[in-house]
């Protein structure tokens, strides 16, 4: 099921199309990374989403229903965390998801129930200190608590790691990450590595279209070369190997250094099955063997430069 469908999305300001012919659509149950430079567009286009900004052109739709500009109907279905989620500071986290709650009609039981189970869940049950004290990791876990509470369809993060530490980007990670059986994800980033860690698919947003999209596997496999990466336990059985290397046809070339060997070949999935043949058959312990794939940062600079 598609919980979002962008279809031929246009913004301009001044004339200047920021969004330009944008289309694309997030299946339920995904966490889709939606990748691109700073200034790219992202934002924009999740403010057309929220219907907080009015498309010059397209449709969008959530769950099936159209999204209105300045009509709040279909975010019934969405939870929002801004890039910088801002808060009353004198209230502690509970008073703030009862809020909340209260704002979108929830009622006391549920609010109750929900506020405890989202707290525990983002690891800040039982705090009872003002928010106006929290760092800003803690802001943006109690962001994730309150974009969940009324158990959206639809959860859209903008940039929701960017200025944590590494342990801060982390906690954010794993619980996005634990609540995807749940709910759906937009995963707005420039931080790559974040989209490699729980991204199912992706879309690379480049001068305001979708220069690259799909499942973020799928994608790698399109973009891989064929280059095997083989390092051996010990350095002394390197002279065999290379010899046992160079009777396989679809092996191109070979390069050795120390215990460890680059090969380029044709036919990677065949050739691999031949290599792991004669390892078996001559002995040959190895310490890692890996079918090289591009990195999402390889393929990103090659889509935007």
């Amino acid at each position: 099921m598609e919980v979002l469908k962008v279809e031929n999305l246009y913004k301009s300001f001044n004339g200047f199309n920021v969004i330009e012919d944008l289309s694309f659509s997030v299946q339920e149950n995904s966490i889709f990374g939606f990748i691109g430079k700073n200034g790219a567009g992202k934002t924009t286009t999740m403010k057309m989403i929220l219907g907080l900004l009015e498309a010059s052109k397209g449709e969008i739709y959530v769950c099936g229903e159209k999204v209105v500009y300045g009509n709040a109907r279909t975010n019934k279905y969405i939870g929002y965390l801004p890039d910088v989620p801002e808060y009353y500071g004198y209230m502690k986290p509970y008073e703030y998801l009862k809020l909340c709650g209260e704002i979108t009609g929830m009622n006391k039981r549920n609010i109750k129930v929900k506020s405890e189970e989202l707290l525990s869940l983002v690891g800040l049950e039982g705090n009872n200190r003002k928010i106006a004290g929290f760092s800003r990791g803690m802001k943006q876990r109690l962001g994730i608590a309150q974009a969940l509470l009324n158990e959206p369809k639809l959860v859209i993060c903008d940039e929701p790691t960017s200025a944590l530490d590494p342990v801060g980007r982390k906690e954010i990670l794993d619980i996005l990450y634990k609540v995807k059986d749940k709910t759906t994800i937009i995963f707005s980033t420039h931080i790559l590595s974040d989209v490699e860690r729980i991204c199912d698919t992706l879309g690379l947003l480049n001068n305001g279209k979708i220069a690259m999209s799909g499942k973020l596997h799928e994608i790698k496999s399109n973009f891989r070369s064929d280059s095997i990466f083989i390092e051996l336990n010990h350095e002394n059985e390197i002279s065999i190997f290379k010899e046992k290397l160079e009777s396989i046809k679809n092996v191109i070339n070979i390069v050795v250094n120390e215990e460890k060997v680059n090969l380029k070949v044709n036919n990677v999935d065949e050739t691999s099955k031949e290599i792991i043949r004669l390892l078996a058959n001559n002995n040959i312990s190895i310490a890692k063997y890996e079918v090289l794939e591009p990195s999402l940062e390889n393929l990103f600079m090659e889509v935007v430069q």
